[in-house]
């Protein structure tokens, strides 16, 4: 088991993941958007490989705002529905908090549906806190 920055050359097997979390995204429009979120904010995407496959998804964006100061955001966390329960998720986010201290992030940062209640358990078991609401017009 490995986690390692994905390359482009990655994008078909990172899509596999990604499209069990976001289900209406096509693969051009995932490629696509990642490419615009790479240029605007520095998108970057890590993949938890093992069994030789990507098993967990990561996009990650490193930011600044007057709330939370400099912190990590993460955009998609996925683990592959079949392989969940393995550990990967916990994996993961460990890797993203030695991320984010090495650059020097405040906090990991992320928003989840209301609906995923199973993400909402898992969030908090990896010690988030419920920091707010996100509003979308």
């Amino acid at each position: 088991m490995q986690i390692l920055k994905l390359r482009k050359e990655d994008l078909k097997r990172a899509y596999e993941v990604i499209k069990e979390l976001r289900t209406s995204l096509e693969y051009e429009e995932f490629t696509d958007t990642v490419e615009l979120m790479q240029e605007e904010s520095g998108y970057t995407m890590f993949g938890l490989w093992d069994k030789g496959d990507i098993q967990t998804y990561a996009g990650v964006s490193i930011t600044t705002n007057l709330y939370w100061k400099k912190h990590l955001f993460v955009y998609e966390l996925v683990t592959k529905d079949a392989m969940r329960g393995n550990g990967y998720g916990h994996q993961m986010i460990n890797f993203l908090d030695d991320y984010a201290k090495m650059h020097k992030c405040e906090h990991i940062a992320l928003t989840s549906g209301v609906q995923r209640t199973d993400a909402h358990r898992f969030y908090e078991r990896e010690e988030f806190n419920k920091a707010g609401f996100t509003f979308l017009k």
